[in-house]
């Protein structure tokens, strides 16, 4: 006989505000003892220096994780030049200092070149596997970490303002993958200065944005389940940009058994005349399955016991 899961069979998103300081690990746990689910999980780190949104999977939700770590992302942060240091963020140790504090024009003169499809290290101090360690562990240890290039998407990168002298605003919407501490470390480079993260928030998930997310600290106080079943948004929010298809309960209950689906043409019809190859089918409006298809039938690739 199967273990009964502890918890109860909670399914949704949650938008959390995560505070400086803690960990997205930690405000998991938090989410997951408030709501007393089954299982909880996010959809991509932020680190403890970071505020902002960071979206909470309950339950079947956590299914649809990886749809969401693909989607466009938007932080504002803060450089403060003059110092580099050893995580390119406050909490490192200097590493070196300049004297150089470039204006905004000479900023922005900067900006284009990390538009688009470009080049990028990951920091030291980052969660990326190297040998089976992750690279912040290695580098807390003393050991020479070297990160292999890669390719980011950064749509778009503005100065805010130009602040106080040695202080530096700006906003990024940028794909997965993307390091805010990096782009602040190679922006200071090609401008002959010093410079670290010494603010950074997110404001944006996919769809989750910072009007709608609750603040971490008060999730612990409240009492009155009611409300906090309002703070659950549907787990297809995650899915928004996969087409939906209808589908009969004939259909959602193979669907169910692992079972593929033929594609009839009315149902093509749905999936852009079968042009995606994902799509999510609902049965009276309920989630069944996220499907792969390939122009003749529907195959269940993550099935949501709901």
């Amino acid at each position: 006989m199967a273990r009964r899961r502890k918890g109860d069979p909670v399914h949704g998103w949650v938008t959390v505000d995560k505070p400086a300081g803690t960990t997205s690990t930690r405000a998991v746990s938090v989410v997951r003892r408030v709501f007393n689910a089954q299982k909880a999980g996010h959809a991509g780190t932020l680190d403890p220096l970071a505020t902002g949104v960071l979206p909470i999977a309950l339950g079947e939700a956590t299914k649809t994780v990886p749809y969401l770590v693909d989607a466009s992302k938007t932080y504002r942060f803060e450089i403060e030049w003059g110092r580099s240091t050893t995580t390119e963020d406050a909490e490192g140790e200097t590493r070196e200092t300049s004297d150089v504090r470039p204006a905004p024009d000479a900023i922005e003169a900067e900006l284009p070149a990390f538009i688009g499809e470009v080049e990028q290290t990951p920091p030291a101090f980052s969660a990326i596997k190297v040998d089976g360690a992750r690279a912040y562990d290695l580098a807390r240890s003393g050991a020479a970490v070297k990160l292999a290039p890669r390719l980011v998407r950064i749509d778009a990168l503005r100065l805010l303002d130009g602040g106080a002298p040695a202080r530096s605003n700006f906003e990024m919407r940028c794909g997965k993958g993307t390091y805010v501490r990096s782009v602040a470390r190679d922006l200071a480079a090609r401008l002959g200065a010093c410079g670290h993260v010494s603010l950074l928030r997110r404001t944006r998930v996919g769809p989750f944005a910072e009007e709608d997310a609750i603040a971490l600290d008060s999730l612990s106080y409240i009492g009155d389940k009611r409300w906090l079943t309002v703070a659950i948004s549907p787990l297809s929010t995650a899915l928004d940009d996969i087409p939906a298809l209808a589908v009969s309960g004939e259909d959602a209950g193979r669907l169910t058994r692992g079972q593929a689906i033929v594609l009839t043409p009315e149902l093509a019809e749905q999936t852009r005349g079968g042009v995606v190859s994902a799509v999510l089918a609902l049965c009276d409006g309920r989630p069944v399955a996220i499907c792969k298809q390939d122009g003749r039938s529907l195959a269940p690739s993550r099935v949501f016991n709901l």
